[in-house]
């Protein structure tokens, strides 16, 4: 959220919103940082939206006591938001989580290991990451015999810096964090756009250009029929993965247990 090209389009347009649209069909509570739950006695608690990051621009090394005053200033106006949306992650079962090896990102990695340290599923969607219009730009500049432009370009490249991502592999760090039948490389929007009423959003034209091989709304889906399973690396093969705790709260008279008499 803290780095997308538009916070206004993303809030609008992005991932969330269609994950959390199929969620809330079969029947899911979910929990959207975008759109936060009220919280009693706490109205507008943590709320984010497009201005949110403005406070950044208040940001000072200065030092002394207008330095530190600025600096905590900054950090008591996002102090409600992480407080939310950790609060989130505690109270859900499960959460989802798109990372995109190009993006620069805090919170989604401490939300991450906040989740796998409750022993809880992280579904991680690592997509393919390609840079076209930089693509076309260097073909441009070769056509044009621009020495001094491809020589600005591949500075550009190594300060940035700019590094796709052909496979989606994700960073090795997540692989024994998140486990290895949690990851998915795309979202599989394609499938689902004709019950759903979503506009054309960039995502759209990149998953027709690198159509998920593991999609994760499929996945979604499944979770209503079954529970997943797990590769046991000793046994070497998928037994029952107890990271998936659902409270069975529905219970019939007879289950019930007997109440006390005086």
């Amino acid at each position: 959220m803290d780095f997308v090209a538009s916070r206004a389009d993303e809030k609008k347009h992005g991932w969330r919103n269609r994950v959390g649209e199929v969620l809330r069909h079969f029947g899911v509570t979910v929990f959207d940082p975008w759109m936060k739950p009220d919280i009693r006695g706490l109205h507008e608690f943590g709320r984010e939206d497009e201005g949110t990051t403005e406070e950044r621009d208040k940001w000072t090394f200065e030092m002394g006591p207008a330095g530190a005053a600025a600096r905590a200033a900054c950090a008591d106006a996002f102090w409600p938001m992480l407080h939310v949306d950790l609060r989130m992650v505690d109270t859900s079962d499960f959460i989802v989580s798109y990372c995109p090896t190009n993006i620069y990102s805090v919170g989604t990695p401490h939300e991450i290991i906040l989740c796998r340290q409750q022993h809880k599923p992280v579904l991680f969607v690592s997509p393919y990451v390609d840079f076209p219009a930089l693509d076309d730009l260097e073909a441009h500049l070769k056509q044009r015999h621009d020495d001094r432009g491809l020589a600005l370009l591949e500075t550009l490249k190594a300060e940035v810096p700019i590094k796709g991502n052909p496979t989606g592999a994700p960073s090795l760090w997540y692989l024994p964090l998140v486990g290895g039948e949690h990851f998915f490389d795309g979202f599989g929007f394609a499938d689902y756009r004709r019950s759903f009423d979503w506009p054309d959003t960039p995502l759209d034209a990149h998953e027709a250009q690198h159509p998920p091989r593991r999609p994760l709304l499929p996945f979604l889906a499944s979770l209503n029929e079954r529970l997943p399973e797990k590769w046991d690396r000793a046994r070497r093969k998928f037994v029952p993965n107890d990271d998936w705790l659902f409270w069975e709260l529905s219970r019939s008279e007879k289950q019930a247990p007997a109440r006390r008499r005086r």
